[in-house]
């Protein structure tokens, strides 16, 4: 029976990218059943040295991101290095790589070089802001693609907020994942690999489709608080209990909206759901209501209630709601790592657990490449 690890099986992938997009992108693929050998500089990837560790001292970002590959260490500014990575690349069908347009060529395995080697490679070249742009050496994280992208001007109440998990990032991920699914699919039918351009600073854009054609259309620009998906409205929007916690209601359509209202005991406010974004005084009733429970009274309230209300969950709490456990995507790996997995079921299965990673030795005697310099 064909699941969700034998999508990809006979599909190899070289990972040179470090840090979240690219890695992401490839555990995606792994997922689906692609090998994936993460080629890493003599020192390592340096997302080894961000964020939390666990029990071990194990940096647990990291090696959630590099699940089920191998991991290899090799110097590309060496000439032996180059001819091992060359050579792996014979037997590849996909490289992904993440260093700054440009790097690749002074290392001496840009996609021409790959193509000489190997015609039918796909290379996904992820980086900042993209080849052939005026910001193409320029540094950025996240924050930096939101920020310019229009995206965290709207975000927020007073002031723009940051969004975590980082949205270009991830987005970037899925991108390049379906770019690449989409390049086999080319290459199967015309015997031609391709090279993929895929710049996080890009990714934004598609993400505020709608946006952009209502700026295309009105010339609007969205001030934060002005409209229903940045907390215009009333009846989409966050609000505080009495204790402290908070709750959403989600109620878009006018009959989950007029349930709400009914289980509230507000009658009157059915008919103002059609009042002008951003509607301040409805939000400010709202408030008001829900200012006056506890979360437990307001659930119980809504419990059964068909009008898209939700209490807001820490991480703990989400994890612990019985969904969690029915859908199984959220489990336990080999290592006793807590995984959260590909986030679907094939043929009424939920995807296997991951592999831990692990490391494969390969040649490592000069300083890794800098990321400062050449990354994105």
């Amino acid at each position: 029976m064909s699941d969700l690890s034998n999508f990809l099986l006979g599909v190899k992938i070289l990972d040179l990218s470090q840090y979240i997009p690219g890695p992401m992108a490839t555990l995606l693929l792994t997922d689906m059943g692609a090998n994936v050998i993460k080629i890493e500089p003599p020192a390592g990837d340096e997302m080894r040295h961000l964020g939390p560790r666990d029990r071990a001292g194990q940096p647990v970002f990291y090696h959630a991101l590099n699940a089920g590959k191998a991991i290899q260490r090799i110097n590309l500014k060496e000439e032996q290095g180059r001819a091992a990575f060359l050579q792996m690349v014979e037997e590849a069908d996909i490289v992904v790589e993440g260093f700054r347009p440009g790097v690749l060529k002074r290392l001496g395995v840009d996609y021409e070089v790959l193509e000489a080697v190997n015609p039918s490679i796909i290379l996904c070249s992820l980086s900042g802001y993209g080849a052939g742009t005026r910001s193409v050496q320029a540094a950025g994280h996240d924050a930096n693609y939101l920020a310019l992208a229009g995206l965290l001007h709207r975000n927020g109440r007073e002031e723009p907020v940051f969004l975590d998990p980082p949205v270009s990032d991830f987005a970037g991920a899925l991108f390049a994942g379906m770019a690449i699914l989409g390049a086999l699919n080319w290459r199967n039918r015309e015997r031609r690999g391709c090279h993929i351009d895929l710049a996080l600073a890009d990714v934004a854009m598609p993400m505020q489709l709608m946006q952009v054609a209502d700026y295309g259309a009105n010339r609007t620009v969205p001030a934060r608080g002005s409209y229903y998906l940045n907390g215009g409205a009333a009846f989409y929007n966050i609000y505080a209990t009495c204790d402290g916690e908070h709750v959403v209601v989600g109620a878009v359509e006018p009959k989950f909206w007029e349930s709400f209202c009914r289980a509230a005991g507000k009658d009157e406010w059915i008919a103002r759901r059609f009042e002008p974004e951003p509607q301040i005084a409805l939000r400010g009733d709202l408030a008001a209501y829900f200012g006056s429970l506890t979360l437990e009274e307001a659930v119980a309230t809504f419990d059964g209630i068909d009008c898209c209300f939700s209490p807001v969950k820490d991480l703990k709490a989400a994890l612990e709601d019985p969904r969690i456990s029915e859908r199984q995507l959220v489990r336990y790996g080999d290592c006793g790592d807590l995984q959260a997995l590909f986030p679907a079921w094939i043929n009424g299965a939920p995807p296997p657990s991951r592999r831990s990673a692990w490391h494969r030795e390969g040649s490592s005697a000069a300083p890794a490449i800098s990321d400062e310099d050449e990354s994105a």
